[in-house]
C-alpha cells in the first residue's frame, strides 16, 4: 500500500491552506500554518510567486489528494467515474470521496484525521453492517451501519470515545450512536455535505488537457 511520507506540515504551508492532516494540532496555536504561514525553504517567508493556470490546477488536485489522503490513481479513477455518472462531475467527485469508509469514519469522529482512520480501518478495527471491512476506500451505502468492533473498543485507540462523541458534529448525511460507537448512512452526502474550499471545475480542466 503506498502513502505519502512528507511531513504533513510542510505538506499545508507549500499549498497555503490548512489540510487538517494531524488532528487536534491544527486547531491549535501549535499548527504550523499559524506559526510559518509561508512555503517551507530555507528562502523564509519571502511570499508565494504568481502561478500559472497549470500551477493552480495542480495545487487544485494535489489539495484534493491530500485533504482525501488518496494517491494519483485513486483520483483519477474516481474523476472517471465521477465523470460518467449524471450530474455536475465535480460535485459528483467530492460525493464519491466523501462516501469512502475512512472518510466516514473520520467524519463520525472514530478518528482525529483521514491519516488515522485510514490506519484504524486497515487494521480491521471496523464492521459495516455486522461484516468487516478493512478496505479504506470501501463506498459506504444508503442504510448502513459502521460500527467499531466490540474486541476493539476495549482497546486504548478507542478508550473514553464515548465520551468524547458527546460533542461531535456530524454531517448530515450520517447518524452517529455515541453510545454503541456506531454511524448510520442516511443518505448519499449533498451540495451542503460537501466541501467548499476545493474549486472542482480547475480539477475537471487539469484531467482533461
Amino acid at each position: 500500500m503506498g502513502k505519502n511520507l512528507d511531513n504533513k506540515c510542510k505538506q499545508c504551508r507549500r499549498l497555503g491552506e490548512k489540510l487538517f492532516l494531524k488532528g487536534d494540532r491544527c486547531n491549535s496555536p501549535k499548527c504550523a500554518m499559524v506559526k510559518r504561514n509561508y512555503p517551507p525553504g530555507f528562502h523564509g517567508p519571502k511570499g508565494r510567486k504568481r502561478q500559472s493556470d497549470y500551477g493552480l490546477q495542480l495545487a487544485e488536485k494535489q489539495k484534493v489528494k491530500k485533504q482525501y489522503n488518496i494517491l494519483e490513481k485513486q483520483l483519477r479513477l474516481t474523476m472517471d467515474q465521477a465523470q460518467k455518472t449524471t450530474g455536475d462531475a465535480g460535485k459528483n467527485l467530492l460525493r464519491l470521496l466523501e462516501l469512502r469508509l475512512d472518510n466516514a469514519v473520520y467524519r463520525l469522529g472514530f478518528a482525529t484525521s483521514r491519516v488515522q482512520a485510514r490506519q484504524l480501518v486497515n487494521h480491521g478495527h471496523f464492521t459495516v453492517n455486522g461484516k468487516k471491512v478493512n478496505i479504506p476506500s470501501y463506498r459506504v451505502r444508503e442504510g448502513e451501519v459502521i460500527q467499531i468492533k466490540d474486541r476493539s473498543q476495549k482497546s486504548k485507540a478507542f478508550k473514553e470515545l464515548s465520551e468524547k462523541l458527546k460533542n461531535q458534529e456530524t454531517p448530515s448525511w450520517l447518524n452517529l450512536n455515541a453510545k454503541e460507537l456506531s454511524g448510520k448512512v442516511l443518505h448519499e452526502p449533498k451540495e451542503g455535505d460537501l466541501r467548499l474550499n476545493i474549486d472542482t471545475q480547475m480539477i475537471i480542466e487539469y484531467y482533461s488537457r
